[in-house]
Formats: structure tokens, sequence, C-alpha cells
């Protein structure tokens, strides 16, 4: 699934590089050259991952960071620090203030690319290419097909994203609310209870290899995957 990536950075040429390779790999950037301009471009689309530049003009890269880290709303958003301070000190500060990851320049776009994996793996695995396999079932986002004991079950696009999102958290509990932000985004306004309507169409669905009980509903809170 791709990724909203936000790049705060005010070096253009960096700026365009990262962009171009995100791209190539199937994520889209966002693009800002301060915190100023990355504030805006938030409240409109909230980012899966930053990449965010220790020095920018204004409001440090460094401050930023620690104020996203202390709002509710913006907290879980994994950062990977980009700067030309290598000093051990400095990726100790970075590291202190929340950032999930350090980046010294120069750098490679492999590298970076990589890192960018790694974070969204460990932070928000739905966000990656890899297959899921539980229990017998097999959710494969590059190829976007899912198979039951390897019988192919046909979904649609937000079954397919619901069914991604639950798997790539098993066994944790999600109330709708949270499911309404990581499937629907949190800018789309639709009701809790839209929820209920796709997990009964995904359960139906999963009914063909047996895998609908996976689904699990947790009374008065939410909805969880398991294969228990």
């Amino acid at each position: 699934m791709p990724a909203n990536i936000l790049i705060v950075e005010d070096e253009p040429a960096i700026q365009e590089l990262l962009s171009l390779n995100l791209r190539q790999v199937g994520h889209n950037p966002l693009q800002a050259t301060s915190v100023e301009q990355a504030q805006v471009l938030m409240r409109e689309t909230l980012p899966d991952l930053i990449i965010l530049d220790w020095m920018l003009p204004g409001m440090s890269g460094l401050e930023f960071a620690r104020r996203l880290k202390s709002d509710e709303h913006y907290k879980a958003i994994p950062i990977i620090m980009l700067t030309a301070r290598g000093e051990e000190t400095d990726k100790v500060r970075g590291l202190e203030v929340g950032a999930d990851d350090y980046v010294t320049k120069p750098f490679s776009p492999r590298e970076l690319l990589a890192r960018v994996k790694a974070v969204l793996r460990r932070r928000a695995p739905q966000m990656t290419d890899d297959p899921i396999e539980i229990g017998g079932l097999r959710l494969d986002p590059i190829t976007h097909r899912v198979t039951g004991n390897g019988k192919e079950i046909e979904l649609g696009p937000t079954e397919f994203r619901l069914l991604h999102f639950l798997m790539s958290y098993p066994e944790r509990v999600h109330s709708r609310a949270h499911v309404l932000d990581k499937v629907w985004g949190d800018r789309v306004y639709v009701e809790d209870r839209t929820v209920d309507v796709h997990i009964r169409r995904l359960r139906k669905a999963l009914e063909t290899s047996g895998h609908d009980t996976m689904i699990q509903t947790v009374r008065g809170v939410g909805y969880r995957f398991s294969a228990r």
C-alpha cells in the first residue's frame, strides 16, 4: 500500500532526489521546505512517515520533532531525521526527541529507501509490500491477491485495505475510529458504523475458505484479527 511520506527539506536538489526515489518504489511524497509549509500540508493529509531535515529555516527540525511527539494527533507518526550532523551526541539528541531513525548526509538513496522500509515495517506494516500469511490466509499487497488455503478470495478495494490493516496487527484490538483513520484516512468523514458494514462484507468473502472467524468482534471496543 502506498505511504504518504512528508519530506521536510530546504535543499531543492535533495528534496527532488528523495521525491523521485520514493515515487519509483510506489510511495506518495509530500514536499515542504519549512516547518510552516509542513504544518499546512499535515492539516490536509496526515503522513504515514516524515523525513525531517535537522537544519531548517525558522524552526529547526529537532524542535519540530519534539512538538510532534508531544501532540496526541501526530505523535504516532514515525520520523527519520536527515542531517549533516554526524556526531554521536547529535544522533542521541535526535533519538531522544522521538525520531525513529537517523540518516547522515551525504547518503545513498538506496540506503534511505531501506531505512524507510524498515521504519514502515516496524511502525506501519500495512504500508509495506511484504506478503502476510496467517493460519492459511495469505495477502499479497503487490499482486493485490488474497488466498485462503490456496483458494483465491475476491475482495473489493476497501475490504482488501481493511484486511491488510487487521492482518498487519494480529491480536491487537482496534476501535472503529482507529480503523477509520488507518483504512479510510483521518480526513475522510464517514460514520463509525461504516466499519461494521465492511467488516460484514469481509467476513462474507472469507467464509469460502473458513477464515471468517478470524475477524473477531470485541464487544464495546472494536475488532481484532486472530488465528486462535
